[in-house]
């Protein structure tokens, strides 16, 4: 006798399998359920349990993945692009890549071409980081252990921008976060650019206290999303900003500190040097 979760499984790999093959059409919800001889509502709790992802968002992922792509080609146009993608128009396209990438299809095409960025690196409490800035604020900073990786990471986002090895007064300004007691800090500003979903996991995140921590759980619930505690610990695994945007101030709700992008250990540094500093302020 076959058990229910390996049916399961078995139907959530047909419907995987029947998206990625006919994401051009941009099947909907009934069509990809009636393949798999469910009914669309159980399918759409199914899917979801199994993926971590809705039918509907696992068919964008897909779709945006093929439109950057096509984008990579200098000479696409962005209703080639649409028109490719099985997308009912550049309308659309624009929605999922602002949606999806925090990014309009044209600013990801030319990859930041006018965007001037200024990096430098400094040492820390915890390590040597990596600090970059646009004219609009911090865009990125991250702890190095690779100064060539660190800067290929950097450069990600916007691979054809300007990029200047200088530091200016954004850079500073945000630095002064390990040295200077921060009620005497001026307002940092940061250049972000991310989902919807990301902003508000991100925004969230600048609101724990220093000293303070919380849990996957209790950011989700913010968000007024209880039930997204794995796609939250995705979000805050691609925050660009390390502690400005305090992410080592989430843990499990198990009490364990958890994983985190720039090291364990670091997190536990981190987690200990605040508490004493609150405990002396």
């Amino acid at each position: 006798m076959i058990e229910q979760s390996q049916i399961d499984y078995n139907r959530i790999a047909e419907a995987i399998t029947y998206i990625k093959q006919n994401f051009r059409t941009q099947p909907n919800l009934d069509e990809i359920a009636e393949k798999v001889h469910i009914s669309p509502y159980h399918f759409q709790r199914l899917f979801t349990n199994w993926v971590g992802v809705s039918p509907k968002k696992f068919l964008q992922y897909i779709s945006i993945e093929y439109a950057k792509q096509i984008l990579q080609n200098q000479k696409a146009t962005l209703f080639d692009t649409a028109h490719q993608t099985g997308l009912s128009g550049t309308g659309r396209l624009h929605d999922l890549f602002v949606r999806i990438e925090g990014m309009t299809p044209g600013e990801y095409k030319n990859g930041g071409e006018n965007l001037l960025v200024n990096y430098s690196y400094a040492e820390t409490p915890f390590g040597q980081i990596l600090v970059a800035s646009t004219h609009k604020g911090i865009c990125h900073m991250g702890f190095v252990d690779n100064e060539e990786l660190a800067f290929q990471e950097l450069k990600k986002p916007f691979p054809n921008a300007t990029f200047n090895q200088v530091v200016d007064r954004i850079q500073q300004n945000a630095l002064f976060i390990f040295t200077k007691d921060w009620k005497d800090l001026d307002q940092i500003k940061l250049h972000l650019k991310g989902t919807d979903f990301q902003l508000k996991v991100w925004d969230t995140l600048l609101k724990i206290p220093q000293g303070g921590l919380t849990t996957y759980g209790t950011i989700a619930s913010h968000i007024d999303k209880p039930k997204a505690s794995r796609a939250v610990g995705t979000a805050i695994g691609n925050n660009p900003v390390a502690f400005l945007i305090p992410c080592h101030r989430v843990i499990q709700s198990s009490g364990e500190f958890g994983q985190y992008h720039w090291g364990d250990v670091r997190k536990t540094a981190m987690i200990g040097w605040e508490a004493v500093k609150l405990i002396r302020n």
